[in-house]
This record gives structure tokens, C-alpha cells and sequence, in this order.
């Protein structure tokens, strides 16, 4: 039996429940859960706002673990392994864009709390080939976040190319943004953090960013006009993207990582005069999210995170809610053994 917290209908608070999730298929592995990020998907899911929510519904997908089982025919994982698993548990490994190496886009993959039960429990279920190695030394607690915060950031700098003699912004400082201001850092961009909280400037310093303007500062945006190359918004809020796009030089990018609550709007010759593009991007592929991982634990870069109890899931959801976190939660198991 699996044990796990689970929210009975939508907005309902968590409570704990048992299950049995059958047999172990072949080419999966069960991970014995140490901690699970908290992540605002989680809150959306549990919610039902995207309106794909079944319930009872198991939150959790920034799992990190040891194997605990390991299916027929798993060949490069072993049971004591340390391993994470994020946003998706499972692709088809055969259509054009697994084979193509983009396992993230398949259109037949499984994801971690969608349709199944999720990290927010003593054991999760997975594809074997989307239960990551923690690389030697790497905090496990500390990871999770990395596994849907992280490689989120992480894969928009892989997939555009974005270069080490570039000037990239970084809109929203929370969860997802404080972790991209440490990619780039490292990756040696000169990095703009965009922020609308003002206790947050000098800790976007020591993160890595060269200067920080106000994110709700028209003027000031406007200044800036033609001097990024790119710019990810990790925001979840209506911002002036005209001002923003207009910061960019010509062929430079706006990529949306965060999902902001209305259509962006943007005149076309805004675009067209600079050839300027917009963009939005998701979680990665197992082979990106290993490369991040490596990245991670050559230039020491880790998740600032608060740490809770499984068992407090609630009060830990409350404070995500509340716009509190900082920058990441993270859920240590505390089920009985």
C-alpha cells in the first residue's frame, strides 16, 4: 500500500489516504519518496483551474528519492539510487519527437499528478527513463525544485540558444525566476532582474543579476528599449508586454514560462520592425534535464527553499497561496515506516 495526501474534490484540503497501485509494470521503477517540491501547478491542480483534475488527486512533482523497485527489464537503475522525477513520468519513446529527443512534447506522455497519483506520498510509480541520478554530493532535499522550477528555466536557455555574450532579462522573481538568475549568472549573461518587490533587490544581486529595475515600472522599461537579447517571464501576471518587447534589440525573444491570466496582446509591427519573436516553453526532456543537473552541481547552484513536513501539506499549500513562499517549498516524508 501506498500512503499519500490527496484533496477529495477540487479546493478541498488534503487528507490522508491509502491505496494499492497493483502490480509493477515492466520498464518502471518505484521511487521510495524523500521530499517533494510544492510547486503553484500543484495549487492549480488541486484546484481544478485547467480543468483536468481527477479525484481523489495526489499532488506532488518535484520528487526526489531512492528506487525502491525496479520493473522487468530496467537496465541502468538499481534499487538504493538516488533519483528525481519531475512534471512527466512517462512518453511513448517512439514517436517523431521522443526519437527526436523532445520526450517532452509526445503526445501520448504521462504526466505526474494528471490522471494518477502524484509525490505528495511515501512511493511514486514512473518510466524508468524519467527517474534522473542525482549527481554525487547534490543535496536531495534541496533538488526537487529543480526538477520543474529548474529544468523550466533551464530548457528555454538550451532551446534558444541563448549565448554567454548575450543581455538577458528575467521578468518575476519568485520560484522559477530566482533560479534563472543563477543559471544565467553562471552561463555569463549580464542579467536583468525585473521585480515588483523591493525587498527582493539586493538578494536578486547576490543571485546573480547585474541590475534590477522595477517590473511595474513603465518608464523605466521603456529606457531600456533595443538593449536584451532575451527576456523569460516566469510572471503570472498582466504586464505591459509592449514596453517589454520593445526592450528588446532586433531578432531578440520574449519566452512566457510563467501562464499569465490573459491573452498577451502585441501590435504586430512591434514584432515585424525588429524581427522580434514571442515565444512560450515548458519542462524538458530526460536528456536536458541530466545536463541541467550537471550544470547544477558544477557551478553550485541550488534552490533557496523552506521546508515543511508532509504532514503540514496544508499549512505548506496555504503559505504557497498566500504568495509567502521564497523562494521554493519543499515537503520532507514524514509518513510512519
Amino acid at each position: 500500500m501506498i500512503q499519500a495526501y490527496a484533496a477529495m474534490k477540487a479546493g478541498d484540503r488534503l487528507t490522508r489516504i491509502e491505496f494499492d497501485p497493483g502490480p509493477l509494470r515492466p520498464g518502471q521503477v518505484e521511487i521510495d519518496v524523500l521530499a517533494c517540491g510544492l510547486c503553484h501547478s500543484d495549487l492549480s491542480m488541486v484546484n481544478n483551474e485547467w480543468g483536468d483534475s481527477r479525484y481523489p488527486l495526489v499532488p506532488g512533482h518535484e520528487i526526489v528519492g531512492t528506487i525502491g523497485q525496479v520493473g522487468a527489464g530496467v537496465r541502468h537503475l538499481k534499487a538504493g539510487d538516488r533519483v528525481g522525477l519531475g512534471w512527466f513520468s512517462g512518453s511513448c519513446m517512439v514517436c517523431p519527437q521522443c526519437m527526436s529527443g523532445n520526450h517532452n512534447f509526445c503526445g501520448d506522455a504521462e504526466q505526474t499528478l494528471v490522471g494518477r497519483h502524484g509525490g505528495f506520498a511515501d512511493k511514486v510509480r514512473c518510466q524508468a527513463e524519467w527517474a534522473l541520478p542525482l549527481p554525487e554530493g547534490m543535496d536531495a532535499v534541496g533538488a526537487g525544485p529543480l526538477f520543474c522550477a529548474g529544468i523550466t528555466v533551464f530548457n528555454a536557455l538550451v532551446q534558444f540558444d541563448v549565448k554567454p555574450t548575450q543581455r538577458v532579462g528575467v521578468v518575476g522573481i519568485g520560484g522559477l525566476g530566482h533560479l534563472a538568475l543563477q543559471f544565467l549568472a553562471r552561463w555569463g549573461c549580464e542579467v536583468t532582474a525585473f521585480t515588483s518587490s523591493r525587498d527582493k533587490h539586493k538578494e536578486c544581486l547576490r543571485l546573480g543579476a547585474h541590475r534590477v529595475v522595477d517590473s511595474l515600472d513603465t518608464v523605466r522599461i521603456r529606457e531600456l528599449a533595443g538593449s536584451l537579447d532575451f527576456i523569460i517571464s516566469t510572471a503570472d501576471a498582466d504586464l505591459d508586454w509592449v514596453g517589454y518587447v520593445e526592450t528588446l534589440a532586433p531578432r531578440g525573444r520574449l519566452d512566457l514560462v510563467g501562464i499569465v491570466p490573459a491573452p498577451v496582446a502585441l501590435p504586430a509591427t512591434v514584432l515585424i520592425g525588429g524581427g522580434r519573436s514571442l515565444s512560450g516553453s515548458m519542462t524538458g526532456s530526460p536528456a536536458a534535464l541530466r545536463t541541467m543537473l550537471e550544470f547544477c552541481a558544477r557551478h553550485r547552484i541550488a534552490p533557496v527553499i523552506e521546508t515543511f513536513p508532509m504532514s503540514r501539506a496544508n499549512e505548506a499549500l496555504a503559505r504557497l497561496a498566500g504568495g509567502e513562499a521564497r523562494y521554493r517549498i519543499v515537503l520532507e516524508n514524514d509518513f510512519p515506516r
